[in-house]
């Protein structure tokens, strides 16, 4: 597969190439052991609490198996990030700063059918050349044919057309990889969880970043605390969107530059 990778071994060009034509690239032995088990044994919790939250709200039906807005203080989240998976590949694809736009998870189990089974994109708005926002879907499970591989329609970045099912189905691809791996993917590009076959369940994290001044799903330096962004290293403040945010009164918009809420270099 020519948009198939060692994450140790591949080079920019390689990545340029193929998010280019293909619009998603995958990168096996990205994560370790340590680290799967790390993030599996933390989406426990983290789905029984947000599904609780969707049965109380009325906003179950469909909603199987998803969780959102999974970074927290205390959990994977944070330390996922510090790893900084793919930072050379998403700045060239952004053109520079990104922040995190959401970071989600999906547990995919047999007779489930989430909303992420629909043919969809993850931008609303089709932006063409202009790289707006870039996906990653991190691997907890092998993906297989049985157990609901990822669907991508390559190519499909380029076009603003919705295609109907029977196109998609018929001419997409499968992300066939093992756990462990990363697909990275142009976020205008077509395409559908799969369905789940087996009796095991197909795990991953899914994760948006997009250029600074992009709005993120969840105001993540609000939600996780502006003291608590204090303790965290330059990479991650930059990640997490400490370094793009939007002043709420004029105390806060009157700062010197190293004190002013929407730093330099933020686009």
């Amino acid at each position: 597969m020519k948009n198939k990778f060692n994450y140790t071994e591949a080079t920019i060009p390689n990545f340029e190439s193929a998010i280019n034509q293909f619009g998603w690239v995958v990168y096996e032995n990205a994560l370790s052991d340590e680290l799967i088990n790390e993030i599996t044994s933390d989406l426990k919790d983290a789905y029984h609490t947000r599904r609780q939250i969707q049965i109380e709200n009325g906003i179950d039906t469909n909603m199987e198996g998803t969780l959102h807005h999974i970074l927290e203080r205390d959990n994977f989240g944070l330390h996922f990030l510090e790893e900084m998976f793919c930072d050379k590949e998403m700045r060239l694809f952004l053109g520079g700063n990104y922040i995190l736009n959401g970071m989600s998870g999906v547990i995919n189990m047999k007779n489930d059918r989430p909303y992420v089974q629909n043919v969809h994109r993850d931008l609303r708005s089709f932006t063409g050349s202009l790289k707006m926002m870039i996906q990653m879907i991190v691997l907890l499970d092998d993906f297989t044919v049985d157990n609901g591989a990822t669907y991508l329609l390559s190519g499909s970045h380029k076009e603003d057309v919705k295609p109907d099912d029977a196109y998609f189905y018929e001419h997409a691809d499968r992300a066939i990889a093992k756990k462990g791996s990363i697909i990275l993917f142009d976020s205008n590009l077509w395409h559908a969880a799969g369905k789940n076959y087996t009796e095991l369940p197909r795990r991953v994290i899914t994760l948006s970043f997009t250029k600074p001044f992009f709005k993120p799903q969840l105001d993540f330096p609000r939600f996780l605390g502006y003291e608590f962004g204090e303790s965290l290293n330059a990479n991650l403040r930059q990640i997490v969107g400490y370094n793009a945010r939007v002043p709420a009164n004029l105390y806060e918009f009157y700062q010197p530059v190293h004190l002013r809420m929407y730093q330099p270099g933020q686009g």
